[in-house]
């Protein structure tokens, strides 16, 4: 057994199923928050199409958002010192229109 390991820690078992192992492809992410919540849309947009549809919405705990923060920004840096620099690229300003609004 690996010193790392804790041997108290319990293991989750998984399960992806075919139809969501494909992923869903998303270009733009809009996140909204509250008190209680986080809410991330993942929008795939098309150019020039006056029209974009959210694909998936996620919602997170203010605790949850924190940890998903530092697990991306961890996998970002891994992702860089073996791939080298993202480069990050200005892009036209998108107003959005989500309807009529809304409080929770």
């Amino acid at each position: 057994m690996s010193e790392n390991k804790n041997p108290n820690q319990k293991q989750i078992n998984i399960e992806l199923d075919e139809k969501m192992a494909e992923g869903i492809y998303s270009n733009l992410a809009i996140i909204n928050h509250s008190v209680s919540e986080f809410v991330v849309d993942f929008i795939s947009m098309m150019p020039g199409a006056p029209k974009a549809k959210v694909k998936s919405r996620i919602i997170l705990t203010p605790q949850h958002a924190k940890k998903f923060l530092k697990a991306l920004n961890e996998n970002v840096q891994r992702f860089e010192k073996a791939h080298g620099t993202i480069k990050d690229y200005e892009q036209p300003s998108i107003p959005l229109n989500f309807g009529p609004t809304g409080e929770a």
